[in-house]
């Protein structure tokens, strides 16, 4: 006994520098985290300080140019990366037109489970999400020349396949020279324990490399955890060490001030979204599972009837979303898809990111209520992307709007004057033929089998003069054409 426990002390290092010692220029890393949250920012600094280069990063977020993956970004250390949202980084942004980065997006479902295929063996899998947009297709630029005025490197087509009238894409797993990953405990043998949803992808990385390092808050002797509260076991984990110092900044401070609802935005602004989250909330019945997209869904629980319990779910690993903290109550390790800070409701569960996913393309969810750029006359959604503009990624939207849960699409029916509600989308879409809701500050459209697109619901400070000048798609009138529940 006492020599195997020797040889499992042999993973600790004593410190970040020396856990990363041997990685070298041209690596591949696969880097776990959501948004600031559950990031092995110690690890990080370690590899920021060894001033490598062309790196080739998979990783869910990029973070900041001070924080997470943006800082190796920042510096041009990272050749290419692999990723399902670049957030708020407006410099790989900036580095991805300008020809100066390589970047792959991912469908965020699809990242969670090639993660976890490539930990488990398992070469490649069929999944629906992306079907009908890009990603099935190829073409997305991946590499501009420096300038950004042609492009290098499109992607390509996924190899598909039908099963039972549907469409399926197949991913490959995603294997890498190193997974560098962050835990709240260890114990000597390398066991892992997380702490709220700063596990995200923590558990679907460990494994999936060659070399997985953990760096932690706390080790402890071989035999304080309990075993059933250990979520990655040290089987997966050939490095671990203690981090030097945590900063955890929280990336977006949300809190209850008590002030009531605080929307974002101009005084017109505000009126919109408040007439199309009003109107969403009727949508929203007791005892369902809800995904809300980032932005304006995330208004609508502020008005769900009181008496109507509903149980919210976050991509990035958590059922159960409560009321955003009191101040000083506020958590780092406790996030919602959006990166805000938030609390949980009693009966609430945190989970991995692969599992998370699992409830959303395993049709568990009973309604989906996403943000959106252009809806077209057939269902079609665009909410991810403006080619040369704007290139957020997309997140978890393409699993969304790919399971079977009813998806309600929340945006303004025009957008400086022109449509968003067109006979066809012009810009990349997210799902073709998905929104079976459409609501708008003029309008609600449902999306029928026989009638198509049908205005069944109209504001009442518009008219159907109105809404016709501003919706270039075509769309069958309800003969019980009413006023818009508020």
């Amino acid at each position: 006994m006492f020599k195997c426990l020797r040889r499992f002390a042999t993973k600790i290092y004593d410190s970040s520098d020396a856990a990363v010692e041997d990685l070298s220029s041209g690596s591949t890393i696969l880097i776990s985290g959501f948004g600031l949250c559950g990031v092995p920012e110690n690890l990080l600094r370690a590899i920021h300080k060894k001033r490598l280069n062309d790196l080739k990063v998979f990783t869910n977020t990029s973070g900041t140019n001070q924080f997470g993956p943006g800082m190796l970004i920042k510096d041009h250390q990272v050749s290419a990366i692999h990723t399902s949202y670049l957030g708020g980084n407006d410099e790989l942004e900036r580095q991805y037109l300008n020809g100066e980065i390589e970047l792959d997006l991912i469908p965020q479902g699809s990242l969670a489970e090639r993660f976890r295929a490539g930990a488990v063996g398992i070469s490649a899998f069929y999944t629906h999400t992306g079907a009908g947009s890009l990603v099935e297709e190829g073409g997305f630029p991946m590499k501009f020349a420096r300038g950004g005025k042609t492009v290098e490197k499109y992607s390509v087509p996924r190899e598909t396949k039908i099963y039972g009238g549907e469409k399926f894409l197949l991913e490959k797993a995603i294997t890498g020279d190193y997974g560098i990953i962050k835990a709240w405990k260890a114990d000597t043998m390398g066991n892992l324990v997380y702490r709220k949803t700063a596990r995200n992808f923590n558990p679907d990385i460990a494994g999936a490399a060659k070399v997985t390092i953990a760096e932690v808050e706390e080790i402890v002797p071989a035999g304080s955890l309990n075993p059933d509260d250990i979520h990655t076991p040290g089987i997966l984990v050939k490095r671990l060490v203690k981090g030097e110092y945590f900063d955890k900044p929280i990336e977006r401070l949300a809190l209850n001030r008590g002030a009531g609802i605080q929307l974002p935005g101009t005084p017109e602004q505000i009126r919109k979204r408040e007439i199309i989250a009003k109107r969403a909330a009727k949508e929203v019945k007791d005892g369902m599972f809800v995904n809300l997209g980032i932005g304006m869904p995330t208004l609508v629980p502020n008005y769900v009837s009181k008496d109507v319990r509903i149980i919210l779910h976050g991509e990035n690993g958590l059922l159960g979303i409560g009321p955003y903290p009191r101040e000083g109550e506020q958590d780092a390790d406790l996030i919602n898809a959006g990166k805000e800070t938030i609390t949980m409701i009693s009966g609430a569960s945190v989970f991995s990111s692969s599992l998370s996913f699992t409830m959303v393309r395993g049709n568990h969810l009973d309604l989906t209520i996403l943000g959106g750029l252009q809806v077209s006359q057939n269902g079609d959604l665009a909410n991810w992307i403006v080619p040369g503009k704007m290139i957020k990624g997309m997140g978890g939207a393409m699993d969304l709007v790919g399971s079977h849960s009813k998806c309600i699409v929340c945006m303004e029916h025009t957008a400086k004057g022109s449509p968003k509600v067109l006979p066809k989308c012009t810009l990349p879409v997210t799902t073709k033929s998905v929104v079976r809701l459409l609501v708008t500050d003029l309008a609600v459209f449902e999306f029928r089998k026989d009638t198509g697109m049908t205005l069944i619901e109209i504001h009442e400070s518009t008219d159907l003069e109105t809404v016709k000048k501003s919706t270039t798609a075509k769309f069958h009138i309800s003969s019980d054409l009413k006023p818009m529940q508020q």
